[in-house]
């Protein structure tokens, strides 16, 4: 299979964890994904890749400040990285990280949305980003969890350029996609004001694509991590909410129960 390059500006292109376990983290994810970790780099304040077959899915970098909790963050693909921060604060956004060169690779930069959910951007380099998409061990879906949803939605259409479908708009159920010129999803944006539990804020996360939600959850716990929300089947496939060790939250995207039990056509 060739390599996967996320060409579509504003499409999420890379994920990366902060880790206060940075050896425990290489060891969780390479056994629960069947991921590489590579080598971290003292140049790059020890950041280093995942790989699975070779491929880059993902990186992890040790945390720097105590008090922040572990967290997986996900990085949207800019073609011009200081074009796309000036615009943040004109759409009622903040800047955390303004662009920063990191060597040859890219630069990179970290925002908040209006909501306050932080997101980063990559303005590839050498490094093109995760090159395994929605396959089983690699990044199968992205996802904003929004207190704001009325300010969120235009800001990632103008800041980001995103072209978006709306999936759903009720009260039970508000959901808008970015969406190609294909028709293609790459990320949504979720109204969550009703349900976020006081005290969590907007945020970004990502879901892992598995081939057996329920035998990775349970791997999961096995090597430290916690359920959060148990596998559930929805019209988009068996989802479910986990956290490592140290409590990073991540999601896994399986196919539903009914889809492995029917058999094979041929």
């Amino acid at each position: 299979m060739p390599a996967h390059e996320t060409t579509l500006t504003g499409a999420p292109c890379w994920v990366d964890l902060m880790t206060a376990d940075v050896d425990g983290a290489r060891r969780f994810y390479s056994e629960l994904f069947g991921w590489t970790a590579q080598e971290s780099d003292s140049e790059f304040g020890g950041y280093f890749n995942f790989t699975r077959n070779g491929r880059p899915v993902a990186g992890g970098m040790p945390k720097q400040q105590p008090e922040l909790p572990d967290v997986w963050s996900v990085y949207l693909l800019t073609q011009d990285a200081e074009k796309t921060v000036a615009a943040v604060p004109e759409h009622g956004g903040s800047v955390m990280i303004p662009p920063m060169a990191v060597a040859d690779l890219g630069t990179m930069a970290v925002v908040t949305d209006p909501a306050g959910a932080v997101i980063g951007m990559w303005q590839p380099g050498a490094h093109r980003g995760f090159e395994l998409l929605a396959e089983p061990g690699a990044p199968g879906w992205f996802e904003l969890m929004t207190r704001d949803f009325g300010s969120s939605v235009p800001f990632y259409q103008e800041v980001f350029g995103w072209h978006t479908k709306i999936m759903g708009d009720s009260d039970e159920f508000r959901y808008t996609v970015q969406v190609d010129d294909s028709g293609d999803e790459h990320a949504g944006i979720m109204d969550a004001s009703a349900f976020l539990p006081e005290g969590v804020p907007s945020h970004w996360g990502v879901y892992f694509a598995v081939e057996d939600t329920d035998a990775t959850l349970a791997l999961t716990e096995r090597l430290g991590g916690a359920t959060v929300q148990p596998a559930t089947d929805t019209p988009y496939g068996r989802l479910a909410v986990a956290t490592d060790p140290t409590g990073a939250v991540f999601k896994l995207l399986g196919p539903n129960k009914e889809e492995q039990k029917a058999p094979a056509k041929g």
